[in-house]
């Protein structure tokens, strides 16, 4: 799958990309590129990006302080319960449990989309205290509200599909659609290390 790379820079959306979410934000602040991953947990592309390419990136890019990796809520209007499954994996980022939510929903996504159980995968990848304190975060305005803010993020930066990644090194920002090969995405993310 060819990369596909637009260079764009707007004041706002930079400033806007540098409040990482609390407890979807992984890496060093300081590295020379973020990215920003606007997915919908209830598509298949974004399923695979996640498993894929974004989990070797994680490895090898965030682990060694090259890459700053924050995670964007993208829910489709078309997917009945990714806004359900956004706001279990945003309520569990306040715990610091969104990796493992996010998963796990990832992992289910056949089960939950087609039962609406999103609640019984969530279950299964926390405690059952953190369960307890999840149910009430999702119903906590908050949680609306960053949803609603990924979402206005990934419209200021013209998001046309999930997954979209946008990275940025400096106030240059190339956002990337789709399901992206792993090899071919390294090739991109050196080339703009080695700059």
């Amino acid at each position: 799958m060819l990369l596909r790379i637009a260079a764009c820079l707007t004041a706002a959306a930079a400033a806007a990309a540098a409040q990482a979410p609390p407890g979807k934000a992984f890496g060093n602040q300081a590295a020379p590129l973020r990215i920003e991953v606007f997915s919908d947990f209830q598509c298949p592309a974004c399923k695979n990006l996640h498993e894929g390419a974004l989990a070797q990136v994680h490895r090898d890019y965030v682990r060694a302080g090259k890459v700053y990796l924050i995670h964007r809520e993208f829910p489709l209007p078309m997917h009945r319960y990714a806004r359900e499954a956004a706001a279990y994996a945003t309520a569990a980022a306040r715990l610091n449990r969104y990796e493992a939510v996010a998963a796990a929903l990832f992992r289910q996504q056949a089960f939950w989309s087609n039962s609406g159980n999103v609640e019984a995968v969530v279950a299964g990848a926390v405690s059952p205290a953190e369960m307890q304190k999840l149910r009430a975060l999702v119903r906590d305005p908050q949680t609306q509200m960053a949803i609603e803010q990924d979402i206005a993020l990934g419209k200021q930066n013209a998001l046309s599909q999930t997954p979209t990644m946008v990275i940025t090194k400096g106030f240059r920002r190339y956002p990337v659609g789709g399901n992206q090969n792993y090899a071919i995405l390294k090739r991109f993310l050196d080339d703009l290390l080695s700059k």
